[in-house]
């Protein structure tokens, strides 16, 4: 009886189902007349694709990934046949031979579901799938389903079967975010897919059916079910034997799902933002921003760099960096456990290797986590006496015949109504050059100023990467690292780097950055420059090292056969830095409050000097 109903309702659908043929014969042969109109609504190439970001540390080890969605697109001939003909074999036996849509696989569908009373079986070719993942909603209206097969034939026209299999094995969903084939493999199995057995290829091949039901996290024997049905169909179909299909359901399946990789927050964020700038200096956007007319046009700029960093970014690409993970590591432990022993203080560093001029360790503050606040490249703050190696004593020694032996009145000082005072409010005679940095008076900086000239000393300044430096800091307030904004972590530890040899390259993270075929897109090509004499670096390298050995470096101890360093302290003891240099490594290091108070009650730890001593040393 009910299968006598079924045939009745098929007999009394059939005009219904010749008036659809009908209509979408009518559709396909006026296709061409809109067909403008159908590309411009379609694509039929590669849609854009949120691609995994990854970062490589200097052994070339992965340490951090960022995705939303895990994909990793593969060419046709990288995808087995096995797999491929699993997914022809079920979803589309007539894939070679239709031309987008299957109408007797339509109306095979309309019959057997009148005759069971129910909606079990689909007619949807491969094409129709990919033309629904691409463009169109999965409501089951009729419109959408003509303008579905619509869709399909037209792609057929523009693609290859070749194109068409390979964009839909690239892009199905695989659940847990995970898109294509080729990423199901890493996912689910940590192998890529050529390295998966017949029998793994069949589980995840399982999964897009439906991802939700066919979930191997959550539902683990409902995917097994399903791998062994794909099996089965094959051995129908005729694909491989009966032994063959036992051996491959008999296979254990085990799971090794890919974690995403988040090693080093404090560094992968600071590469973030090396990778815009680095993208703003090879495409135009930082000389759009300099020379912008006014804010409204630097913001159109920024915007427009944003819009391209996004771009790159979602293409998918490898960035090749110089961090140091062993280093960074016992770094980041030392640091936060010191830190958790001083209530809410804050601390920043960065390390430059010598040799090589790349940032090798960061330290973005205590229990740093991803895209917070950043306070080794983002927390600008006042630098005190850490600034005066830079702008007034090199200067003076680059610019002038004095030496270190010479002597300077460390007595009261004013110029106009600025009276600085030296530190405890000391007044001296006559000092020497030496004695003035060793123990950091702030009378004798001013007038080393005075003599070198303000515009000649911050004309020197210029050469390095200080970014918030402002004409209001043209003043005499500056010798003693009284700045209208201040400096960054990173801005001290790579003007620094000067101090090595005289000569300057700006420090970065980031050795290069390829796409998905491995191709350079973009790697800073800066060359060195002298910006110091080999008289002023020779000076500069003994004034540190006295700082060090007799002066308010003192607690410094580092294995190396030369430390220099220079201390900085602010007004209310609201900063304290130390930056200085090795053998083998320049830094900074900064402690303080995010909301500025005094840290007088805890000078006596020194606490920037141990974090000075650990992230030196080179054991």
């Amino acid at each position: 009886m009910r299968q006598a109903i079924g045939f009745f309702i098929i007999l009394v659908c059939f005009p219904i189902i010749w008036i659809l043929y009908s209509f979408i014969h009518t559709e396909l042969l006026t296709a061409s007349a809109f067909k403008d109109n159908l590309e411009q609504s379609i694509q039929l190439s590669s849609p854009s694709l949120a691609s995994p970001v990854v970062m490589l540390d200097e052994n070339n080890k992965i340490f951090s990934e960022d995705y939303v969605e895990w994909r990793d697109p593969l060419p046709i001939e990288s995808i087995p046949l096995f797999v491929q003909e699993l997914f022809i074999q079920s979803e589309d036996a007539e894939f070679y031979n239709h031309i987008g849509f299957n109408f007797s696989a339509i109306f095979r569908a309309v019959f057997a579901n009148a005759s069971a009373n129910a909606n079990e079986q689909g007619a949807s070719t491969i094409t129709q799938q990919l033309v629904r993942l691409r463009y169109l909603s999965t409501e089951k209206t009729y419109e959408r389903k003509v303008t579905e097969l619509v869709y399909a034939y037209e792609m057929e026209k523009k693609s290859t079967k070749e194109e068409i299999l390979l964009n839909y094995l690239n892009e199905i969903y695989f659940s847990n975010q995970v898109y294509g084939i080729g990423a199901a493999a890493t996912y689910y199995f940590g192998r890529p897919l050529n390295q998966l057995t017949e029998a793994e290829l069949a589980f995840i091949s399982a999964i897009p059916n439906n991802p939700s039901m066919y979930d191997p996290l959550e539902n683990f024997e409902a995917t097994k079910k399903r791998q062994e049905l794909l099996i089965d169909v094959l051995v129908n179909n005729g694909r491989i034997s009966t032994d063959q299909a036992v051996a491959l359901k008999a296979e254990p399946i085990v799971l090794q799902t890919k974690k995403k990789k988040q090693l080093y927050p404090a560094y992968s964020t600071y590469v973030l933002d090396e990778l815009k700038s680095l993208i703003a200096e090879k495409e135009g956007y930082k000389e759009k921003m300099s020379n912008a007319q006014n804010e409204h046009q630097k913001i159109f700029f920024e915007n427009e760099l944003q819009t391209r960093v996004n771009e790159i970014i979602a293409q998918g690409v490898t960035i090749y960096t110089a961090l140091d993970p062993l280093k960074q590591k016992e770094d980041e432990a030392y640091v936060n456990n010191l830190l958790h022993k001083t209530s809410d203080v804050q601390a920043a560093s960065v390390v430059i290797n010598n040799e090589t001029r790349e940032i090798i360790s960061m330290y973005g503050g205590k229990d740093y986590k991803k895209f917070d606040f950043h306070r080794g490249y983002q927390a600008v703050r006042q630098p005190g006496s850490a600034l005066k190696p830079l702008l007034v004593y090199a200067p003076v020694f680059d610019m002038t015949s004095l030496t270190a032996n010479n002597t300077i009145n460390g007595g009261k000082l004013c110029i106009g109504t600025f009276c600085p005072q030296n530190y405890g409010g000391a007044v001296y005679g006559d000092v020497t050059l030496e004695q003035a940095f060793r123990f950091s008076h702030n009378t004798p900086a001013v007038r080393l100023l005075e003599t070198v000239g303000i515009d000649n000393a911050f004309a020197k300044l210029d050469q390095f990467q200080f970014s918030h430096i402002t004409e209001a800091d043209h003043s005499y307030a500056s010798a003693l690292g009284g700045l209208t904004n201040g400096v960054t972590v990173l801005e001290m530890a790579d003007a620094y780097t000067s101090f090595i040899n005289g000569m300057y390259k700006p420090a970065h993270a980031i050795r290069k950055v390829v796409d998905k075929n491995g191709e350079v897109l973009y790697e800073w090509q800066e060359e060195k420059k002298e910006v110091w004499t080999p008289k002023t670096v020779q000076t500069m390298r003994g004034l540190l090292s006295d700082v060090v050995q007799n002066g308010t470096g003192k607690g410094i101890s580092i294995p190396s056969t030369y430390v220099g360093a220079k201390t900085g302290t602010t007004n209310d003891f609201y900063d304290y830095w130390i930056a200085g240099l090795t053998d083998t490594y320049t830094s900074a290091v900064w402690i303080g409050y995010d909301m500025p108070r005094n840290m007088k009650t805890i000078e006596s730890k020194k606490i920037h000097h141990r974090i000075f001593n650990q992230i030196m040393n080179t054991k």
